[in-house]
C-alpha cells in the first residue's frame, strides 16, 4: 500500500466469539489448543506496532462458554469479569453486545459494560419505554492521525428473544438489524461526516457470498447479506454468531468474520487518499490472522492467574462416582445407539420436570463423558450451555414433526453408510439441534425422503396419538423453538425450572453420591435399504 504524506492506512482488528476463551489450554484434558485470547493478543500488539491508526473491536458473544467464566459469573462475581480484565489491558476501542451476552441475566451483563472501559454497541438492542439504545450509545466515532474520522456501528442479531429466557431481556426490545444500520450509518455519513464507516454485527450470512442464493430458512437470525447489499456507505463489515472464517468482499463491502474461541483475528487495512474533499478509501485488504503456532502473551497470562486458580480448582472438585461406563468414545455412534451419558441427562431432566418424556442433545463432538469419579470438570465439558429447564405441552404430531426434523441431521453416503447432513455441519456445526428423546419408542429411517423418516412412534407400547396432548421436559433453548424447532414455539409451559441444567446435574449426583450408567434402547436409527433387522 503506497503510505505517502496525501494518503494514511487505518486497520480495523475484530475479535468474534470468543465464548470466554482466554487460556490456550482445554478445561476438559488440560491440552494445548491453538485458541484464545492470550494468543490473539500477542498478534494484537505486533499489528498494532506497525500501525499506530489501528482499531480493536470484538463483535459479541464474549462472556459465556468456558469454566473460567462460569466460575465468575456464578461465583465470583465481586471481581472484575476476566475477560473484562483483559479486554481493557488490550484496550479493545469497542464490544458488542452477542447473544450470549444474556445467558446469566441483565446484572451480570450490566456490571459487565461498567466494568468496561470501551463502550458496548448495540443499535438496534433498545429499551422499551424510551426507545433508546440499552447499554450504551449506538455507535462511536474515532479519530486518527491526519483527522481522519472512523464510525462504528453496533448491531445485534433480532432473534434473541427466541432463545432467552424471558427474564433475562425483560424490557428490552430487539429491532430489525438492517433497518437499524440504515439509519445509522447514513447518520454518520452525514452528520457525523466521518470517512469510514465500520458495522460490526453479531449475526451472520442468510445467502451465499458469492451467488446470492439463500443458506438458511430467512428467519432474521442472521442479515449479513442483506446490509452489504441494501445498505449504501458502509465500507466493513465484521460479522460473527456462526462461527465461520470469512475475509471476502461482498457487493463492495469488506466482510470478515475471525471465527471462534480466538483462533482467528481478523484484519482488514483500508488505505485513504485525501483530495480537496477529504479522505476517500482507495484500497482495502482484509484477512484472517491465524493463531496457530503463536505464542500467548505473557502479560495476559499472569493477569489471569488468580481467576485460573480459583476456576481449577472449581473444576477438580469430586462430586460422586459412577457406576458403569458414560465416557464419549465415538460421538457419532452416541447419536445413532442410545448412550448412557444421554440417558442420564434425560434422567436429571424427566426428575426436575416431574416428567415421562424429555429430548436432548449430545451438544458437541468433543464432549468426553463421565469417568468413574465424576469431577465439576466433567459436568462443565459436557454439558456447556448455560440452559434452564423447561417443560412444555406438546401435541403428539407436534412430537413427530420435532423428530423428522432431528432426522434431517442425517443423511446416506454412497455406499448407505449414515453420516451427518451438510446442513448441520455448514456454515458451523450444529450437532447440539439433533435431539434423542426418552419416554417414548421410535425409529428413525434414514433411507426415507426427509419429512418421512419416523416409522415408529409410540409410548407405553402404543401408537402415539397425534391430538392426544404430552409433557415433555427439554431446556429452554430448545423449549422457545430454538434450532429449527417452530412446533415447539408458543406452547403452554407447564413447568419453567430457572435453575441451569449443570447445576441440577451436579446436585442430582451429590444427593445419589453413586450413579448407574445403562439404557433402555427406546429408539434407535437404521437405514432399511441394507439392515433387514426387525429388532424393536
Amino acid at each position: 500500500m503506497n503510505t505517502g504524506h496525501n494518503s494514511c492506512k487505518v486497520t480495523i482488528l475484530a475479535t468474534s466469539d470468543l465464548h470466554g476463551s482466554v487460556m490456550p489450554w482445554s478445561y476438559a484434558d488440560h491440552s494445548l489448543q491453538q485458541s484464545g485470547l492470550a494468543k490473539l493478543a500477542t498478534l494484537i500488539h505486533s499489528v498494532r506496532s506497525s500501525n499506530p491508526n489501528t482499531l480493536l473491536i470484538d463483535n459479541g458473544d464474549l462472556i459465556q462458554g468456558t469454566p473460567l467464566s462460569y466460575v465468575h459469573a456464578r461465583i465470583e462475581r465481586d471481581s472484575i469479569h476476566p475477560l473484562v480484565k483483559c479486554m481493557n489491558t488490550l484496550q479493545y476501542d469497542a464490544g458488542v453486545i452477542g447473544n450470549h451476552e444474556f445467558n446469566y441475566g441483565l446484572d451480570v451483563l450490566r456490571d459487565v459494560v461498567k466494568q468496561s472501559s470501551f463502550p458496548w454497541l448495540s443499535a438496534n438492542t433498545v429499551n422499551k419505554q424510551d426507545n433508546r439504545p440499552s447499554f450504551g450509545p449506538p455507535y462511536i466515532v474515532k479519530t486518527f492521525a491526519n483527522h481522519i474520522r472512523v464510525g462504528i456501528v453496533g448491531l445485534t442479531t433480532q432473534y434473541v428473544p427466541l432463545w432467552e429466557l424471558p427474564s433475562h431481556i425483560e424490557g428490552l426490545e430487539f429491532k430489525d438489524a438492517v433497518e437499524t444500520a440504515q439509519r445509522w450509518v447514513q447518520h454518520l455519513r452525514e452528520q457525523e461526516q466521518v470517512d469510514i464507516v465500520v458495522a460490526a454485527y453479531h449475526g451472520g450470512f442468510e445467502r451465499d457470498i458469492v451467488t446470492g442464493e439463500l443458506t438458511e430458512e430467512d428467519t432474521g437470525e442472521n442479515q449479513g447479506f442483506q446490509l452489504c447489499k441494501q445498505i449504501k456507505g458502509i465500507d466493513v463489515l465484521i460479522t460473527g454468531h456462526q462461527h465461520r472464517k470469512l475475509a471476502a468482499e461482498v457487493h463492495g463491502v469488506s466482510v470478515v468474520q475471525p471465527g471462534m474461541q480466538g483462533s482467528h483475528l481478523a484484519q482488514v487495512d483500508l488505505e485513504l487518499e485525501q483530495s480537496s474533499e477529504g479522505w476517500r478509501v482507495v484500497d482495502k485488504r482484509f484477512e484472517l490472522l491465524s493463531v496457530d503456532g503463536v505464542c500467548a502473551d505473557l502479560d495476559i497470562i499472569e493477569l489471569m492467574r488468580p481467576y485460573e486458580i480459583k476456576t481449577q480448582r472449581w473444576l477438580d472438585k469430586p462430586i460422586g462416582t459412577l457406576n458403569g461406563d458414560m465416557r464419549i468414545l465415538d460421538a457419532m455412534q452416541a447419536r445413532i445407539e442410545e448412550h448412557p451419558l444421554i440417558e442420564f441427562i434425560h434422567t436429571v431432566q424427566m426428575h426436575y420436570g416431574g416428567t415421562c418424556i424429555s429430548c436432548t442433545s449430545l451438544f458437541d463432538s468433543s464432549s468426553p463423558g463421565f469417568s468413574t469419579n465424576i469431577t465439576m470438570r466433567e459436568v462443565v465439558s459436557n454439558y456447556i450451555y448455560p440452559n434452564t429447564l423447561r417443560v412444555i405441552r406438546i401435541t403428539g404430531q407436534n412430537m413427530k414433526d420435532a423428530l423428522e426434523q432431528s432426522a434431517r441431521y442425517f443423511k446416506l453416503t454412497d455406499d448407505g453408510e449414515i453420516t451427518v447432513n451438510d446442513s448441520f455441519l455448514y456454515p458451523k456445526p450444529q450437532h447440539y439441534n439433533y435431539d434423542m428423546w426418552e419416554g417414548i419408542e421410535y425409529e428413525l429411517d434414514i433411507s426415507r425422503p426427509e419429512g418421512q423418516r419416523v416409522t415408529r412412534l409410540d409410548v407405553e407400547g402404543s401408537p402415539v396419538q397425534m391430538e392426544a396432548h404430552y409433557d415433555v421436559a427439554m431446556n429452554n433453548y430448545r423449549a422457545g423453538g430454538g434450532g429449527s424447532y417452530p412446533m415447539f414455539v408458543g406452547k403452554p409451559i407447564v413447568r419453567d425450572i430457572p435453575t441451569e441444567m449443570a447445576e441440577l446435574i451436579v446436585t442430582y449426583i451429590m444427593e445419589r453420591g453413586t450413579i448407574e450408567g445403562g439404557v433402555n434402547n427406546n429408539w434407535r436409527v437404521v437405514n432399511k435399504r441394507v439392515d433387514t433387522t426387525d429388532k424393536a
